[in-house]
């Protein structure tokens, strides 16, 4: 290691390896990013999966935490043909009503949506809004003295009630669904500590930037990326599958856009008995089952807002949302699974040839499911969309182990690298000093299973970076961005 062939190597190619790589580069480094698949960016890939010309997005398809990264919005991502779109309604909530609660960029009108919680919605949400600016960067990060703490207590206090237990504020079904929705983000039993966070926080982003997707398919983030890395002098490597260190060209610096089970593999003969036993006490979550439609028109949705918004959450009322998930948690297989489904062609063309549309949704499934879960959530959507069977053209699915087939990190078919729940929230993947570190000098974990946890943000890769910068190199990380 005396004459090292780059000063770090990072693998993984997901938004987080893709931000820590970035910020290493920045610093001046030499830095080499390896991909196992021949196509960069992890969850950040699309593709034509049902039939020619219709260009689905594989994992994530939404992105309101890459607009709001205080990383990601320091780069000049415009300049590598990154578009957003951004739809008018950020998220839509159906009910069998044939009415919806809608998230706007305007509060106010969102809330005229809840009927008699309008009041309380706004109560809920405007000091959050108000304060985010100075507490962004915070929430995004791994546990730290806030810069503004009394404002951070105010949305600690909120955001680590169980999703449940805040819904009390509202008196209506429209109102606690729409928080359901919200919260099922989490992928875990809505009445589990810190539910309300990653609500919180959509809600927040929603209103204040909206809910935006990239022009041409999730790829066209990670296409960017890569080209300001590239850029900046970074070097890149793809159809290499690190199985084991020795595979790894002399660096002074590893980071590893893995979660522990790969870690445990590529280097569990260089860290100490206490971190692989901590290690293996990592707990995984639920799994998703994933289906893309090839679309002859757009999906019918009974309320017309819903075909204005970019996302729309598919499960009724909270009590309905709360015992799917929790039945899912449990291993059961829900016949009203809460469904996540997003509608990317209604606002860019480029997704589907002319007239035609695509559809893109998951449900939550137990961890390793192989149950076919198509018809579930295929009724699911046609219960607030009828007719919607009827347009369907083609469709491609993705069961848990299939999902983990296609990235790793998915294990057991968990998109988030971990269970988000309290006792993994700040201490993921265990506790100690610092997350990012690993027992064995040099090197650093980057994924999703190190805090904040799961999203498009690329946070874990840029704390993992600043980490690195200190310990191994004496360098300061790039500045995030300060909302203004």
């Amino acid at each position: 290691m005396s004459n090292p062939t780059y000063d770090a190597v990072v693998v993984g190619s997901g938004p987080n390896g893709l931000a820590a790589a970035i910020a290493l580069q920045q610093a001046g480094l030499a830095v080499l990013l390896l991909e196992g698949k021949t196509e960069l960016g992890g969850g950040l890939r699309t593709a034509e999966l049902t039939l020619p010309g219709f260009r689905h997005d594989i994992c994530s398809a939404i992105h309101p935490l890459a607009v709001a990264s205080p990383f990601f919005q320091t780069l000049p991502l415009a300049q590598y043909g990154l578009n957003y779109i951004t739809p008018p309604v950020a998220a839509a909530h159906p009910f069998d009503d044939g009415t919806a609660a809608t998230v706007t960029a305007s509060l106010a009108d969102s809330a005229q949506t809840l009927g008699a919680d309008a009041d309380a919605y706004q109560r809920l949400l405007a000091p959050l809004i108000a304060s985010w600016p100075g507490i962004a960067n915070d929430v995004l990060a791994p546990l730290q003295f806030p810069k503004h703490p009394l404002d951070m207590a105010r949305f600690g206090s909120l955001a680590l009630l169980p999703a449940t237990v805040l819904a009390r504020r509202f008196g209506d079904e429209k109102a606690k669904g729409l928080l359901a929705g919200m919260a099922a983000h989490t992928i875990q039993p809505l009445s589990n500590l810190a539910t309300s966070a990653a609500g919180l926080v959509l809600l927040v982003a929603a209103h204040r930037r909206g809910w935006p997707l990239a022009q041409g398919g999730s790829q066209s983030l990670a296409d960017a990326l890569v080209a300001h890395f590239r850029a900046l002098g970074g070097h890149v490597e793809t159809g290499t599958y690190v199985r084991s260190l020795t595979q790894l060209p002399s660096a002074r610096a590893v980071l590893l856009d893995v979660t522990p089970a790969q870690l445990l593999q590529i280097a569990g003969h260089k860290l100490s008995s206490l971190y692989r036993w901590q290690l293996r006490r990592y707990r995984y979550g639920m799994g998703v089952y994933k289906v893309d439609w090839a679309l002859a028109e757009p999906i019918p949705f009974t309320a017309a807002a819903c075909r204005q918004a970019g996302t729309v959450h598919l499960g009724g009322t909270l009590a309905e949302i709360a015992a799917g998930e929790r039945g899912a948690a449990r291993g059961q297989h829900p016949a009203r699974p809460f469904v996540l489904l997003a509608q990317q062609s209604q606002f860019d063309p480029t997704r589907a040839p002319a007239g035609q549309h695509t559809a893109w949704a998951y449900c939550h499934v137990p961890n390793g499911s192989r149950v076919d879960m198509t018809d579930t959530i295929e009724r699911q959507v046609e219960r607030f969309a009828p007719g919607f069977r009827e347009r369907i053209l083609g469709c491609h699915t993705f069961d848990t182990a299939q999902m983990e087939d296609y990235n790793p990190n998915y294990v057991g078919g968990d998109i988030n690298g971990g269970v988000l729940d309290i006792r993994q929230l700040f201490t993921r993947p265990v506790l100690r000093a610092s997350p990012y570190r690993t027992s064995q000098r040099g090197l650093y974990l980057c994924s999703s299973a190190t805090p904040p946890g799961g999203g498009v943000h690329g946070m874990c890769g840029y704390y993992a970076a600043r980490r690195a910068l200190r310990d191994v190199f004496r360098l300061p990380a790039p500045p995030l961005h300060q909302e203004p």
